[in-house]
């Protein structure tokens, strides 16, 4: 079971969307100076990489999304009428959460610390954790949340796949 803080933050719509926003502004905040400086303009790219401003443009929208599914299932964590609905509403707002914190970790370990093995690993466990939690919120909110979360999954699994082409056309040089 979630902590109360944790399950009053989703409860009100405006904290539901904030958190992951500030967090994911938090998490990202350097970001801008690594990617004009030499390390990040020396790496080589896997092919059908998006332009740099789409990133700005796109994460804070994808935020909001996961900050709204979580609003919606916290409220029908709320009004869950079987103990199968309340469990899973618990399971998937807890992996809500730890797909937040993973999300907050990627940037710090790419860009921070320019470990792009490590930010891979990550990146593969938030996939993994986000569809298991996009599937969980499905089933339990009568696919509300559905909407909200797949273009952040479907992002996810692009994201992966740049940081994995990042890692492998790159290996010889990192982590």
């Amino acid at each position: 079971m979630l902590p109360p803080l944790l399950l009053a933050i989703p409860r009100n719509s405006i904290t539901a969307v904030g958190l992951p926003i500030a967090l994911g502004l938090f998490s990202g905040h350097n970001t801008k100076n690594v990617v004009r400086n030499h390390w990040y303009k020396s790496l080589r790219f896997p092919p059908a990489r998006p332009p740099g401003w789409v990133f700005p443009i796109v994460w804070p929208v994808l935020y909001a999304g996961m900050g709204c599914a979580s609003h919606i299932a916290v409220k029908a964590l709320d009004g869950a009428e079987t103990e199968s609905t309340r469990s899973g509403l618990s399971l998937a707002l807890t992996l809500y959460y730890s797909q937040l914190a993973l999300n907050c970790l990627w940037s710090p370990l790419f860009f921070g610390s320019k470990k792009i093995g490590w930010a891979l690993v990550d990146s593969t466990a938030l996939l993994v954790t986000t569809f298991y939690m996009t599937s969980l919120m499905h089933k339990c909110t009568g696919g509300d949340t559905t909407y909200l979360l797949l273009p952040y999954c479907a992002w996810l699994s692009y994201a992966t796949y740049l940081n994995g082409g990042i890692w492998f056309m790159n290996r010889a040089r990192v982590d």
